[in-house]
């Protein structure tokens, strides 16, 4: 008999390789919703899944019981299993993400036994995923909620309800999928014992298209959408947007719900995206990870079970390199890789290794906000050698299985530390942004140190051949030189395409021209960067930005941002976004900061301006890489460091900080700047190099230019604008003031694909103005869709019928689309054709229709293939201080001027946040006069009649009176009614739980709402 010796024994990948649909197979007859769904389950069971007739909660309990006593092969009295799914499973007071920690941090409860003992009872199994049964249900009915519904297909891990799928019929908009989940949420899934809570993904699908998305992106988007219907703010990181496409690994996206089934559903797939691939963060939030993040992080982990059991560590073979673009969640990807990476049974740490200090304090922040503690930083070259040989602060052993640290402390650790024990254990090296100029040394002391080695490199702009460095070691000049095998490649194309960044918008700004007498290339770049730095230019450059600022950031628009520090966070609305300007040197950078002061100062704009450099010693971009720049300001000139400290001043005056360029200041004025950055508390900030790579905020959407880029600098710089955050911020603003149009279409040549310029940019004024041809299809302009509404629907005029209903609201959502990216363009302020007052009607009928729909829907299905813009209504439409400007002139004009009460009718009509409060201004308004102090009367007026109309629903409705008040004061403040869990509850007279208690309780929330909704915004 043979003998064989198994070298490696690997599970299935979880992203299929490369799928292949197979469409000639597909049914040709129309396919009603009960038949998409019937198909489904069919597929599921084909795929080993039990089907079960399932459609209350007590059969649902019932089978729970039976599978967790089939996984931990135990059987439960009665009063065991009573206690246990009463105080564990079902804890009346747990959240959605308490029971989102039970599944993915605390999985094994303790059971206390009737005879004493205790035993570990596992709700699911992540050592042995198929120990865990899989079983599907539909059309189950949940009564007991604010209305009674009944849910799609569910899938049942040990029978919790893990993944739910909601499904609409082909050629219904995916979107009323995600909003049918989203209405589940307020009517139903915590009703009962609040079992579908327990719900971690959730998949939507029109047959057509599926998505799937994380529990807590559900949850979140129900609260945003709350607060977006009464205040001006947005969803954000929880939106529609944020749903995510499956895919192959070769990042094809598999979209009909057949291919969908048959791969994501794939059992060890939906059970490894469930115990592998979740990570539940330190802000409790669930995230779920992409399929190019799963295929990056699997290879990696493939390579070194591989590359060991072949003997191959220490060489070029155990390693490789992610080619993932900027913005993709390279962070997430590799917290994820290292954490994998430590649970293999003879790796003994693994290095996450930065190019800057800066990016080590985020990548710190990152990792800690993954999961707290699983990994540390250091900062110094001592603190790393300690954490290398396991050796806590206190003397004491600590093991360190993740250090994350930067390429400079690697390195001295390194030189200074030959022959350490370090060198002979099995390590994991990963390094971030791998494309470093220095790497070539650093990698050679790795090499000729390390015995026992896997390098792996994380990129979003590779090396090849043709973009490598004329200088340095030939052998070490690409990125596969230096690591090996690329393992996995996801470019900015494929994330445009899967809506997970954001496409550029570019504007050239010629600001010189070329002096035709200069021949020499050399003298021609000395005095061209002469004209380019001259006083005359910058102040024609500030005075553009300046001019442009609330156009290109959208000022006109408020949303809802969570603002964060270190320790605290707190929810605020800001107005817009904000920018970077980068600018080629440090002199030229004082110049601008100078001007910018001196003509916001003359102005008398609002704008918050902050500055920061530090010493770099590679004044020239080898390559496009843009130069190093640490916290080192030591070797600045004493003109720059001065320069620096007395913009540091101004910032400190703005902030009431204490911050200075001495060296723990300094890097603490980094940390400081970085945040209110973040937190959008500065609106322009000038730097040189600082912040262009490894910095993401996803409130910055422009950058102003004024320096040469290139290659990986250019898309690095670029990616600072193109993070998703809300349906405004459609795309990355980009102001250049140097001639980078060639630069830029090699940058995006080289890394996305040669043609891949009509995806990552976006197209001209005139193509957006009078429409396009895209695929052999006409796309209209806005002067078409301006012509189709008036001619087809005339002001004034009713419309009548569904249909035309129906497609009114899609022309004018459309027409909102195309002005949010119109209004970014210089050209358009000269160009809008519909009038101020022609747009506030057909707002206003927008709205009309928007309320209709929105209360006919609520009776019959008739809105699922209608997409209201509401967030691109709200940044046009008016708020209370221009109604109250517009009160003041009417009570001037002796109350004789009727045209100003038409136009406050008409503002308030336009205005989706306006209208709940038109009775309220109306009777204002009655009561005004030429005396009328009316700030401070509509303050006084307003206390006065919400505490008045508080106190006729207290009496109305016999609620306790304090209790109430502090109840709505909460609301207020929050910006949320709560009126699911308790609170509600003790407010309310005592009354019998049966002789319609639910229909009063629903009752009393209606009037709270209507209240709440008709002073919030105003208190």
């Amino acid at each position: 008999m043979s003998t064989y010796n198994i070298v490696a024994s690997m599970e299935e990948a979880t992203v299929v390789a490369e799928y292949t649909p197979s469409y000639g197979d597909r049914p040709t007859k129309y396919q009603s919703e009960a038949d998409l769904e019937k198909d489904f389950i069919r597929l599921l069971c084909e795929q080993g899944y039990e089907y079960l007739t399932i459609r209350n909660e007590q059969d649902l309990i019932f089978n729970l019981r039976l599978q967790l006593e089939r996984l931990n092969k135990i059987i439960f009295t009665d009063n065991e299993w009573e206690t246990f799914f009463k105080e564990t499973i079902a804890a009346p007071n747990a959240s959605i993400a308490d029971k989102t920690a039970n599944i993915q941090e605390d999985a094994r409860k303790v059971l206390y036994r009737d005879d004493g003992t205790f035993k570990n009872i596992d709700l699911i199994d992540k050592n042995n995923i198929h120990n865990n049964s899989l079983q599907v249900i539909n059309q189950y009915e949940e009564a007991r909620g604010t209305r009674a519904t009944r849910y799609d297909v569910t899938i049942l891990v040990n029978g919790l309800p893990l993944v739910h799928v909601e499904l609409k019929r082909r050629g219904i908009a995916i979107r009323e999928a995600f909003n049918q989940i989203n209405r589940y949420q307020r009517d139903s899934f915590w009703a009962a014992s609040g079992l579908f809570e327990y719900v971690q993904i959730f998949v939507i699908s029109n047959g057509t298209h599926t998505k799937y998305y994380s529990n807590t992106t559900r949850e979140a988007s129900i609260k945003e959408h709350k607060a977006s219907d009464r205040k001006k703010s947005k969803k954000k990181s929880h939106s529609f947007e944020f749903t995510n496409y499956w895919a192959d690994a070769n990042n094809k996206v598999i979209a009909d719900l057949v291919d969908f089934t048959q791969t994501f559903f794939a059992k060890h797939t939906l059970l490894n995206v469930l115990t592998r691939y979740c990570v539940f963060t330190e802000e409790r939030m669930l995230l779920v990870m992409r399929p190019y993040q799963i295929a990056a992080t699997e290879r990696i982990i493939s390579r070194i079970i591989m590359s060991s059991n072949y003997r191959k560590a220490g060489t070029i073979d155990a390693g490789g390199y992610i080619w993932h673009t900027t913005g993709s969640g390279k962070t997430l990807t590799s917290f994820k890789t290292a954490q994998l990476a430590t649970r293999l049974p003879d790796i003994d740490k693994v290095l996450f290794v930065v190019d800057r200090k800066d990016l080590d304090y985020q990548t710190m922040r990152e990792y800690d906000r993954f999961e707290k503690g699983a990994a540390d930083g250091n900062v110094s070259t001592k603190i790393l050698q300690r954490q290398l040989e396991n050796k806590a602060a206190n003397g004491g052993f600590e093991d360190y299985k993740i250090i994350i640290t930067t390429i400079q402390k690697l390195d001295r650790f390194i030189r200074l530390n030959r022959g350490h024990e370090i060198f002979k254990k099995h390590v994991v090296l990963i390094f971030d942004e791998c494309h470093r100029s220095q790497f070539g040394e650093m990698h050679q002391a790795i090499r000729k140190n390390f015995k026992n080695y896997h390098l792996f490199g994380f990129t979003g702009t590779p090396i090849f051949a043709q973009n490598a460095p004329s200088g340095g070691n030939p052998r070490f000049s690409t990125t596969e030189q230096v690591f090996g095998d690329k393992l996995h490649t996801y470019t900015i194309v494929d994330a445009i395409n899967d809506r997970n960044v954001l496409p550029f918008r570019i504007d050239f700004i010629n600001t010189v021209k070329q002096m035709d007498h200069i021949d020499d290339k050399r003298v021609a770049a000395i005095d061209r960067e002469r004209a380019l730095a001259a006083p005359e230019r910058i102040k024609l450059i500030v005075e553009y930005i300046l001019e442009h600022f609330d156009q290109k950031t959208k000022r006109a628009h408020g949303y809802e941002l969570s603002s964060r520090g270190d320790s605290t966070s707190q929810t605020r609305v800001v107005k817009g976004f904000n920018s970077i300007f980068a600018v080629a040197s440090i002199p030229v950078a004082q110049l601008y900061y100078r001007e910018l002061k001196k003509q916001i100062a003359e102005q008398g704009k609002d704008l918050k301006i902050a500055t920061i450099y530090s010493f770099s010693p590679n004044e020239e971009e080898p390559e496009g890489i843009l130069p190093e720049e640490d916290f080192n300001v030591e070797y600045l000139d004493q003109t720059s460091r001065d320069f620096l400290d007395s913009a540091i001043d101004d910032y400190n005056k703005m902030f009431a900080t204490s911050y200075s360029t001495s060296s723990d200041r300094f890097e603490n004025y980094y940390k400081d700047l970085s945040m209110r950055v973040k937190n959008r508390e500065i609106d322009l900030l000038l730097v040189v190099n600082m912040f262009l790579t490894g910095f993401d905020a996803t409130t910055l959407n422009t950058l102003w230019v004024d320096k040469q880029l290139r290659q990986h600098g250019l898309l690095q710089a670029f990616s600072r604008t193109n993070r998703i955050l809300n349906s405004v911020k459609t795309f990355g603003n980009i102001v250049c003031f140097r001639d980078l149009k060639e630069d830029t279409d090699q940058a995006i040549s080289l890394f996305g694909d040669k043609d891949a310029g009509g995806i990552v940019l976006l197209k001209t004024f005139n193509e957006y103005y009078y429409g396009y041809e895209e695929k052999g299809e006409a796309r209209p302009g806005y002067v078409d869709l301006v012509s189709k509404i008036t001619n087809t629907y005339p002001l004034g005029v009713a419309i009548l019928g569904e249909q035309k209903q129906k497609d009114f609201i899609r022309t004018y959502g459309a027409i909102l689309r195309m002005r949010n990216i119109l209004t970014s363009f210089d050209e358009f302020e000269d160009n809008e054709i519909l009038s101020e007052r022609d747009l506030q009607d057909y707002q206003s009928v927008y709205i009309d229709l928007y309320n209709e729909y929105r209360v006919r829907g609520e009776k019959e299905n008739i809105n699922d293939d209608l997409i209201f813009e509401l967030e691109l209504v709200r940044q046009i439409e008016v708020n209370i201080d221009y109604i109250l400007m517009l009160v003041e002139r009417y009570a001037e004009s002796h109350k004789r001027d009727k045209d100003i009460l038409l136009q406050i009718d008409r503002a308030i009509d336009a205005s989706i946040d306006l209208r709940s409060k038109k009775e309220l201004i109306e009777r204002f308004i009655e009561q005004v006069n030429v005396d009328t102090e009316i700030d401070r009367e509509w303050r006084e007026y307003l206390n006065k009649s919400k505490d008045e109309d508080l106190d006729v629903i207290i009496q109305d409705e016999k609620l306790k009176r304090e209790e109430t008040r502090a109840f709505m004061d909460n609301a207020f403040r929050d910006g949320e009614l709560r009126v699911i869990g308790t609170e509600i509850d003790q407010i309310m007279p005592p009354m019998s739980f049966f002789g319609g208690r639910v229909e009063r309780k629903q009752g009393i929330i209606e009037k709270l709402m209507q209240f709440f909704e008709k002073y919030f915004g105003l208190i």
